[in-house]
């Protein structure tokens, strides 16, 4: 029975996220059931895309990307896929109706990084549209359930709320990203003299960023808004915690926020959300 293979293919997307990330499985774990499940298949895609990237480097990373970009747009056409990760990502993509455009465009993000080292400013917005917004919207369009006027009036936080994580990520990971991978994503900034003064104009970026995404999670239905808040500030912590640092101590350390620390943030976002006050 197929259904066998489809659950088998949610539980592989679970795992990944599970393994990847602390923070987005007790967020997902905070959604509404019935968004489980399809928001563990879009990380399971994202994630693994990612990893051809940033991991795979004594492979040829452009051919395994051009061939997971084929295998997914065959999987959402054909509607099955022999991948686990694929299949269960293109029957979210087919029920909830997200765009290809979204797919095509985290992609390309995806396919930047395989060329890309230093961005202007017009590349950095490209990537952030494809890496971290589209997500956003594809997320979006698993919560509001078909509603397309509540897609469109949420829409602009989402893609804030994408962008927010992802300059936040750039800043988590400028160690490895500059020394590891060789890449700048931010525009005009020389990291071999990275300073405060540079630190603290995109950390006023991300706070406009956050803002605004505050207010959509506000008006998110109540079957997600629990979750997505605790990610918010499972983040929010983590940028507040690099804000504190010197230039020089994130360039030489990769921030994080600790497990049990995340957990007093579950705490203490179900009790905000309980008294509604986020």
């Amino acid at each position: 029975m197929k259904q066998i293979f489809d659950q088998l293919s949610v539980t592989c997307s679970k795992l990944i996220t599970k393994r990847y990330s602390t923070s987005f499985s007790l967020g997902i774990y905070f959604l509404g059931k019935e968004h489980r499940n399809p928001v563990y298949a879009i990380y399971g895609f994202v994630r693994l895309a990612d990893e051809i990237v940033d991991s795979f480097h004594d492979y040829n990373k452009a051919y395994l990307l051009n061939k997971f970009k084929q295998d997914t747009f065959e999987a959402i056409e054909q509607g099955i896929s022999l991948n686990p990760v694929l299949n269960c990502f293109q029957e979210v993509v087919n029920t909830y109706d997200i765009e290809h455009e979204l797919v095509r465009l985290f992609l390309h993000s995806m396919e930047m990084d395989l060329e890309k080292k230093y961005y202007t400013e017009e590349l950095y917005k490209e990537y952030i549209l494809g890496s971290a917004e589209v997500v956003g919207l594809m997320c979006l369009r698993v919560f509001t359930k078909g509603n397309d006027d509540q897609y469109r009036q949420l829409k602009p936080y989402a893609m804030k709320l994408g962008a927010a994580f992802q300059k936040v990520n750039f800043l988590r990971d400028i160690k490895a990203d500059h020394q590891g991978l060789k890449r700048n994503y931010f525009p005009n900034i020389d990291l071999a003299v990275f300073c405060d003064l540079q630190k603290k104009t995109i950390e006023e970026e991300i706070e406009h960023d956050f803002e605004e995404a505050l207010i959509g999670i506000k008006k998110l239905p109540l079957s997600s808004r629990n979750g997505v808040y605790l990610s918010y500030i499972y983040y929010k912590k983590l940028f507040s915690k690099i804000k504190g640092l010197s230039a020089e101590r994130i360039m030489n350390e990769r921030i994080r926020i600790p497990n049990h620390h995340k957990i007093g943030l579950m705490f203490d976002s179900m009790i905000r959300h309980k008294l509604n006050v986020i």
